[in-house]
């Protein structure tokens, strides 16, 4: 699965790294910091990220992303 986050609306509520922190995490007080592509073991946790964002900035992919590349 694949995660874009837009970084030009995400406002640093940071509601996805309280619900997935393995996946998202701040750096600051502003930079988000996220892993582009996870396994679907994170799914569930991924998209309650996705939905809990304020600004709607997460966008997941469920496209099945080749081992090499997690």
């Amino acid at each position: 699965m694949r995660i874009n986050v837009d970084l030009n609306r995400c406002q640093a509520y940071a509601q996805c790294a309280f619900l997935a922190p393995d996946v998202f995490r701040l750096h600051g007080d502003e930079a988000l910091l996220y892993q582009p592509n996870v396994d679907e073991a994170r799914r569930d946790d991924v998209l309650r990220a996705a939905a809990a964002c304020p600004v709607q900035a997460i966008l997941v992919d469920r496209v099945e992303v080749p081992r090499d590349e997690r």
